[in-house]
């Protein structure tokens, strides 16, 4: 291995997702030079292996479902879905797995791209070993900012990889649909992949070691689509844990706490996500490598006064957009920083990223979709508010039913006693999805129930749910 250059920067950024991405759009329109090191894909999990290949499979089974909805048109997508053609339209909104198009964006920021695997070597210093092995030092005169995000987490398991189980990376990206599936979670990716996958063809079993799915939902989110999985064909198995997996003669064979025997062709775990920090020189900053990085509210690691961490590495939010959020509040007060402007840094300020504490939302593509932001019922309690949860179904609503025949889903708002605030709002329901960026507006506005009776919602929307759930509020 060879030293071949050393590089001056004003920020540099070690891992090319999105969140870096938009870290380094900032920093350069700030007029800070900036350099992206990026040892896959340009682009990151989000492009080619989690956000857009898992839509791209889910948006044609949520549509038929939609379809079979409405008399006239259930007729016409009775056959099942073109496995191959989602498959090939999958591969197309994954760029084929290249990542011209993301660098050829960089590039017109401005900014730099060193393609290797990114480590620290101690404070403001990042090297960079190239695909060839040579070594490249940069030095970053104002920030180093880490954004590389995360890992699936495979349980200690006896010989699971001989098993080759799925993670997310090979649900999303899967050139066929297996003719049986196991799906070991109860979370996002657990729910959105058997959604996927039963519809594309494959029997799954959907092993859930906990009561529910999605647990981090008010109950009835996860409720509501296992139901819907099970009408689907999913077999949803809750209360069942993993406890040995086995491939013989090419069939995965899952035995499970109850000494169930479980067969399948593939198996996937999406059993939680771990820090992609293992291999990136923190011990050379006094950190755990490993870890996750601790953040103040402007994404500055604890203890730093050059070192950022964005995205998913810093775990307060993992989802793509909130990271893409953080970036853009850590390129501002990277950019105040290196100016000497001052820093803005009291909640809801430009320089701070607030919303990751109190109004982060969510979306999870199954059928029905379950779309949630800030504080559950349980959460708001657990935080010591006075709040009142109002719950209303959809069928009370003239849209659901215009929507589609037997539209079902139901609707949650947590109010704030104390000032009349929303803490949380969640919405199930088919194209509900849709709807929650006008609940994130309340909650993060803090828009008080008072003004909230002016917003007219428009008749006859799916929106109107929101009109509903204030008339239940104003009249327990």
């Amino acid at each position: 291995m060879t030293e071949t250059e050393s590089n001056a920067y004003d920020v540099v950024v070690i891992g090319g997702g999105p969140v870096g991405e938009n870290v380094a759009d900032r920093t350069r329109a700030a007029g800070l030079t900036t350099a992206v090191v990026e040892s896959e894909l340009l682009g990151g999990e989000c492009s080619y292996w989690a956000c857009m290949p898992s839509k791209a499979l889910l948006r044609p089974v949520i549509v038929q479902s939609d379809a079979r909805r409405l008399p006239g048109l259930a007729q016409a997508v009775r056959e099942p879905l073109d496995t191959p053609a989602v498959l090939a339209r999958r591969d197309e909104f994954t760029s084929h797995w290249k990542d011209d198009g993301q660098v050829a964006w960089l590039e017109g920021t401005g900014a730099d791209l060193y393609r290797g695997q990114g480590r620290l070597a101690g404070p403001r210093t990042v090297t960079v070993t190239g695909p060839d092995g040579t070594l490249t030092t940069l030095s970053a005169r104002q920030a180093v900012v880490v954004s590389t995000g995360t890992r699936a987490q495979l349980p200690d398991l006896p010989g699971l990889a001989e098993v080759r189980p799925w993670t997310s990376r090979e649900a999303t990206s899967a050139k066929a649909a297996p003719g049986r599936l196991i799906v070991v979670g109860g979370g996002v990716v657990a729910a959105e992949m058997a959604t996927a996958w039963q519809a594309l063809g494959s029997r799954v079993t959907l092993l859930v070691r906990g009561k529910s799915l999605l647990n981090r939902m008010e109950p009835f989110a996860g409720e509501l689509v296992a139901e819907a999985l099970t009408e689907a064909g999913v077999d949803v198995r809750t209360g069942t844990s993993v406890e040995s997996v086995t491939r013989e003669n090419g069939t995965v064979v899952a035995v499970t706490g109850t000494g169930d025997r479980v067969e399948a062709d593939e198996i996937l775990f999406a059993t939680g996500r771990v820090p992609h920090t293992d291999d990136i020189g923190l011990d050379t900053v006094g950190l755990e490598p490993g870890s996750w990085l601790d953040v103040d509210d402007t994404l500055r690691v604890t203890g730093t006064d050059w070192l950022y961490a964005v995205g998913d590495v810093n775990h307060r939010a993992l989802l793509t957009h909130q990271g893409k959020y953080q970036a853009r509040i850590a390129g501002a007060a990277i950019a105040a920083r290196a100016a000497g402007s001052p820093l803005l840094d009291e909640p809801w300020d430009a320089h701070v990223a607030t919303a990751d504490h109190h109004a982060v939302p969510q979306v999870v593509f199954t059928e029905p979709e379950a779309a949630a932001v800030g504080l559950s019922l349980a959460e708001a309690e657990r935080a010591g508010h006075r709040v009142r949860a109002v719950d209303v179904e959809f069928s009370s609503v003239a849209g659901a039913g215009l929507y589609g025949d037997g539209y079902t889903g139901r609707a949650r708002m947590v109010v704030d006693l104390e000032d009349e605030v929303l803490r949380g709002v969640t919405f199930v329901g088919p194209g509900v999805g849709e709807l929650i960026h006008s609940a994130t507006v309340a909650v993060a506005g803090r828009v008080p129930i008072s003004r909230l009776w002016h917003a007219v919602p428009s008749y006859p929307t799916l929106s109107e749910v929101w009109l509903r759930l204030l008339e239940a509020y104003r009249d327990n």
